[in-house]
Parts: structure tokens; C-alpha cells; sequence
């Protein structure tokens, strides 16, 4: 059974509310989209599987803004760190009226591209209307339940004079400065701590304040438990860092049972996403944004990356040759495999349910098409004066129909960002059509007996693909005793004047045969 289809069975009640969130400190990194694609394909088993459900996603702009990112002018920015997201200026005002909003908009347009709609609740907004006032009551009536679980859970002293509650400063406009130390006749008092936080001083303001309406916010752990009473939340995963032995899910969850009396909702951990084996943060700007992912990826494919790894597992995407050629054609393998008749056995179904879950659409229909491999179709865009359409058309083994065109017009466009925006130098095919690139002239006399037994071999009547070229390239070489590697550095200095680049056999296979051989002749004629 796939994993999200587990969690809906094991589901019930008559409400079953899904929810994740997401602190907008900055450019929204891809990682976080994993969140929030696993919970869209939890929601969506358990609409499949006729439960009463609802999708929520809050946004956590209550929380103080503790580092300006990189791309933006720290001198404007600096002057509120330590304030709540929700109240720091937007980075554009005619895009979004506020800091947190700004970002989050930006975030809410990859859902809407990848076709997951969640109703969005902020949490400003629970605050200020006072649906968070009766569970600040009751956590600050009960601090020393809260401290009990800190200490149990996460080793984590408080002092007795210490109370789950941050106001903001009525004097600086600080949140992550201030700390309460009593709670009498609804109101808390607080001060202002110049050296509460690392990254921002407080004011040293204090004095007596209500911790209603919008004056200020639970500490985060006991903020996740007031937030599950009041969304109503059932079920709620948390990524590898919050979900460990003592790490702050366990913390929530024991707040929960000592002040609430109450289970927590349904979890499970999931890992992270690294972009080249590197953990991303939104605030340091580090790693690939999402908006920048689902600007490359068709959406069902950015979906698929998601969904085919189990949630427990580590996905490490690196926007290379390799990792994004291989995930289109593991996608379109099994769209091969959907069209098929041979998926009738248990375990071929379950290797499609990630491709079905990919769909922008919810009721489970994949609309088929003929792949075009896109590894292929890299290179061919990087061949001058060809007409690409053309080509494609010839290449492929069927009649392509409307909907083939609009998925390879779409892979164009993907190819076409990838080798502008992510290609390495040696992954690109930059090939000299019109003139002899320069290092093709200095050959080594190995090099040239290389290239001679090759136009030997390539005259004869071979099989023109990409796979049955590479395996000549290589016998070539052994047949002469040329090194492998000073061999295809040949080949490469003949055709791109670099030492590296992709499949040499592939490259050929998108030549006409008539111009590899007579470029391999010219560069045997220069170095003799």
C-alpha cells in the first residue's frame, strides 16, 4: 500500500482536518515544498477514500523576523529584526502589503502550479481576533505544566518566574526580545531584554500588558499545540529536525497531554530535500528557492520528485545533467507503463501510484502521451541551424498528436531554462560547425592514430544510436591502446574545443554522418 493511503486508513471521525505551515522569513526554499506535497497527497488519499477532510495550511507571520536575507538591502531591513513578520514592511508594496505576505505570495504561487489548494488561515490573524485568547489563558495559568514538559522532554530548565508568552514591546515593537515573568489578573509583565537574543538587543522596556488580541504570541512549541485546538488538526507531519527523540514535536506533544488532557494529532517524520547535498534555509538564502524549481520543473514532475521517495527518506536534488535527465525519463517510463496492458499484477499498480498522485488533477486520471526522451532533446537544441520541431517529429516512432506537441513544447522551454540557468560549461553542447575549434590542432600523435582508427571504423555500415556509437568510441580505443580518457578528450577538442562533455556516442548519434566524418579527417590532416 502506498504510504499516504496507509495514514487514510488508518484515519478517522467526522472532521478530519490535514494541516502543515510555514514561517515566511524569506524566499521559500524547495525542501519546503516536500511538506507540503506529502500533505496534499495524504488529503487527497483520504478524499479517495470518501472521508470527510479538509486541507489547512497556516502561516506562521507571528513568529520575529531573525536574519535579513541576503538578496535583500540590509540597511533598510536591519531596523526590524527581532519584530513579527506580519508587521515588517514589504520588500514591494504594490506586490503584497507586508513582509510575510510578500514572501508567502510568492510560495502560494508554486501551490497553485502544482495544483495543491489548501485553505491558507494566518496566524496574525488568530491572534488578533482572539480565537488564540482562551489557550494563552490556560498555558499561562498552567506554566508550570509547560516547564515540567520542557525539562522532561528536552532537558530544557525554565525558572520558576518563566512564562510561555512573548509580548511585543509597546515601546520598540520587538517580539523576540521580550520575556514574561508573571501572570495576574490578565494581564502579564514583561521586559524588554537588551541581551535576550544574539542577532537583536531589546529596548529594556518594561511594564504590565494583556496577553490578548494580538499583544503578542506563544513561544512556538506551545503555539503548535493552541494552533491544533483551534484549526482542529488531525493529522500533522514534521520534518526530520523537529520530529527526533527530546526535538520539539515531542515537546508539544507532552504539553499537549499535561495541559490539554489530550492525544496529539497523527505524525510522522519526513526528511529533508538537500540541493547538492546541502540543507537549505529560507532566512540565509541558501539553496534553490521553490519558486525558482517549480519555474524549471513541469509541475506533475516537481509532484513526482516528491512523492516517489518514501517521506523517510532523504531526497538529494541537484538541478545537474544527470539527476533532471533521469528524472524525466523515470516519469515517462511510467507513463509507458500506465498506457500498457501489463499493469494488472498487485506490484506493477503500486509502482504507478506516485504517477497517478502526481497529477494536478484530483481524481486520479493521467492523460497519456508519447514520451520524447529529454536527455535527447537537450542536445538537440543545442545543434545550430536545425529545425527542431522537424526533427523531433522525424525521431519519434508514432504520429504525435496535439497533446504529445503541448508536453514537448513545455520540455523545450524546460530545456532551454536548464542550460541557460543550470547547466555546467561541460555539460553544454556548444559544437563547431563552421570552423576547426582551436585545441583540436595540438592532438597528441595518439590522439590522431585514435581519430585515424576511428573514421575506419565509423565508415563501415554502423548503427547510427547513441548506445552502439559509445561502445565503438570504446573498442577504438582498446583496439589502438589509446587511454580512454586521452581518446574522448580527442574527440571533444575536434567537435566542442574542450577536454569533457557529455556522451560522445550521443553526440555523434545527433551529427550527420557525413560531417563527423570528414571533421575527424580534417582534424587527422592538421596534426600530420
Amino acid at each position: 500500500m502506498f504510504w499516504a493511503d496507509k495514514f487514510a486508513a488508518d484515519a478517522s471521525g467526522d472532521r478530519i482536518i490535514v494541516n502543515d505551515s510555514k514561517t515566511p522569513s524569506g524566499r521559500v526554499h524547495v525542501g519546503s515544498l516536500r511538506g507540503v506535497v506529502i500533505h496534499d497527497a495524504i488529503y487527497r488519499a483520504l478524499k479517495h477514500a470518501g472521508k470527510p477532510v479538509t486541507f489547512t495550511y497556516g502561516v506562521d507571520d507571528y513568529d520575529a523576523l531573525d536574519t535579513v536575507p541576503h538578496y535583500l538591502d540590509q540597511e533598510k531591513f536591519a531596523p526590524y529584526l527581532g519584530h513579527p513578520l506580519c508587521n515588517v514592511p514589504s520588500p514591494d508594496q504594490s506586490a503584497a502589503p507586508d513582509y510575510a505576505k510578500y514572501f508567502m505570495g510568492e510560495f502560494l504561487e508554486v501551490f497553485a502550479k502544482l495544483g495543491v489548494r489548501p485553505e491558507i488561515y494566518y496566524l496574525r490573524d488568530l491572534y488578533r481576533s482572539g480565537r488564540m485568547n482562551s489557550y494563552i489563558d490556560l498555558f499561562l495559568q498552567n506554566a508550570h505544566l509547560v516547564r515540567e514538559a520542557y525539562k522532561e522532554i528536552s532537558k530544557a530548565d525554565r525558572p520558576d518566574n518563566w512564562y510561555p508568552f512573548q509580548t511585543i514591546c509597546e515601546n520598540c515593537g520587538k517580539i523576540a526580545t521580550t520575556t514574561v515573568t508573571d501572570y495576574q489578573d490578565g494581564k502579564v509583565f514583561y521586559t524588554c531584554q537588551p541581551n535576550a537574543m544574539d542577532y537583536v538587543k531589546g529596548c529594556g522596556h518594561s511594564g504590565w500588558v494583556s496577553p490578548f488580541d494580538g499583544n503578542g504570541k506563544l513561544p512556538w512549541k506551545v503555539e503548535w499545540v493552541a494552533k491544533w485546538e483551534v484549526v482542529g488538526v488531525s493529522i500533522e507531519l514534521a520534518g526530520k529536525d523537529h520530529s527526533q527523540k527530546g526535538g520539539s514535536r515531542d515537546v508539544a506533544n507532552s504539553i499537549c497531554r499535561k495541559v490539554l488532557k489530550k492525544n496529539p494529532p497523527t505524525h510522522a517524520p519526513y526528511e529533508f530535500i538537500l540541493v547538492n547535498g546541502t540543507k537549505m534555509s529560507s532566512s540565509k538564502g541558501v539553496g534553490s528557492s521553490a519558486k525558482e524549481i517549480a519555474d524549471l520543473l513541469p509541475p506533475e514532475l516537481l509532484r513526482f520528485l516528491m512523492l516517489r521517495t518514501q517521506p523517510r527518506s532523504v531526497i538529494n536534488f541537484m538541478p545537474n545533467y544527470e539527476t533532471v535527465t533521469r528524472l524525466f525519463r523515470d516519469y515517462d517510463n511510467l507513463i509507458v507503463k500506465y498506457q500498457s496492458d501489463d499493469v494488472k499484477d498487485e506490484k506493477a499498480q503500486e509502482e504507478l501510484v506516485p504517477l497517478i498522485y502526481s497529477q494536478l488533477n484530483t481524481d486520479e486520471r493521467v492523460q497519456s502521451y508519447h514520451p520524447f526522451d529529454f536527455s535527447t532533446l537537450i542536445s538537440l537544441l543545442q545543434i545550430l541551424n536545425l529545425d527542431l520541431e522537424a526533427e523531433i517529429a522525424a525521431r519519434s516512432e508514432k504520429t504525435l498528436t496535439e497533446y504529445d506537441w503541448e508536453i514537448i513544447r513545455d520540455r523545450i522551454r524546460v530545456g532551454k531554462k536548464w542550460l541557460q540557468d543550470y547547466a555546467d560549461e561541460e555539460e553544454k553542447l556548444v559544437i563547431y560547425q563552421d570552423a576547426m575549434p582551436e585545441k583540436a590542432k595540438h592532438l597528441t600523435k595518439a590522439q590522431v592514430t585514435y581519430l585515424q582508427a576511428l573514421v575506419t571504423n565509423l565508415s563501415a555500415d554502423v548503427n547510427w544510436e547513441g548506445e552502439a556509437l559509445q561502445t565503438l568510441l570504446f573498442s577504438t580505443s582498446k583496439q589502438v591502446e589509446v587511454s580512454q580518457k586521452d581518446a574522448f578528450a580527442a574527440v571533444y577538442y575536434t567537435f566542442l574545443n574542450k577536454e569533457r562533455g557529455p556522451k560522445a556516442g550521443s553526440l555523434f548519434s545527433y551529427l550527420e554522418k557525413s560531417f563527423v566524418l570528414q571533421r575527424l579527417q580534417d582534424a587527422i590532416a592538421l596534426n600530420q
